[in-house]
């Protein structure tokens, strides 16, 4: 595939048959997001684990120390009092009945959702549809919770979620590039700390098998796969 000059431009700095200390991959990225917009930087750890198995089957929330830079759209499902907790905390969207038959007829004008534990015989109604979009509330990473408020407060705030797809990576984004290097590189470093430190007992060999950082336009670079703190080059 034919690639811009911009991506040409980037690509040629960075060797590609290197694995580079996080701060050197962060000011690298940096420099090849050249796009007209502010690019999303995304972190994609390749880990040896088995998504097949229950046990090996990663997910979580972390809250990055400088969020995300990304301002994410937050709907609630919830009934009662709650609609006002939501409403107040700031959420965009605040519905149950009348917002699954907006989701059921393709209407998703949100990036997050919440739900309370006494509506999630409605939502999992439209679970196959919020499911694919990784939009499906879960009480795994916070998601499905009578606190929509705390809830509503720590997505907005730049609370990402990880997960492990079919193949056994994680994609998360770690800032925008428009952050400062130092920001990126703590938000990385929290990142792997995290996924470290959830790793699977039953996990063997090698855990963390390779990452690589790109921003949305530009090309990846690969970063030795060590735990930050263990590594001599942080």
């Amino acid at each position: 595939m034919a690639r811009g000059k911009r991506y040409s431009a980037g690509a040629e700095a960075i060797d590609q048959d290197r694995q580079y200390p996080s701060n050197e991959a962060v000011e690298l990225v940096k420099g090849a997001a050249t796009a007209k917009f502010d690019e999303t930087i995304e972190v994609h750890i390749r880990l040896g684990v088995d998504p097949r198995q229950a046990d090996q089957q990663i997910r979580g929330t972390i809250q990055l120390p400088h969020g995300t830079g990304k301002a994410v759209r937050v709907a609630v499902f919830a009934q009662g009092e709650k609609v006002k907790e939501a409403e107040e905390a700031g959420a965009d969207i605040v519905g149950l009945e009348d917002l699954a038959a907006k989701v059921e007829k393709g209407e998703i004008d949100f990036e997050a959702a919440i739900a309370t534990p006494d509506v999630m015989s409605t939502v999992g109604k439209i679970g196959k549809i919020l499911g694919p979009r990784g939009l499906m509330p879960n009480p795994k990473v916070g998601t499905v919770t009578f606190d929509v408020a705390k809830a509503v407060s720590a997505i907005k705030s730049g609370k990402v979620e990880y997960k492990v797809d079919k193949f056994g990576i994680s994609h998360v984004s770690v800032g925008k590039a428009s952050f400062t290097a130092e920001q990126l590189d703590e938000n990385y470093t929290m990142l792997i700390d995290e996924i470290m430190r959830v790793k699977p007992a039953s996990s063997k060999g090698r855990y963390i098998k390779s990452i690589a950082m790109t921003s949305t336009m530009g090309p990846s670079v690969r970063i030795a796969a060590a735990k930050p703190k263990d590594d001599s080059d942080h």
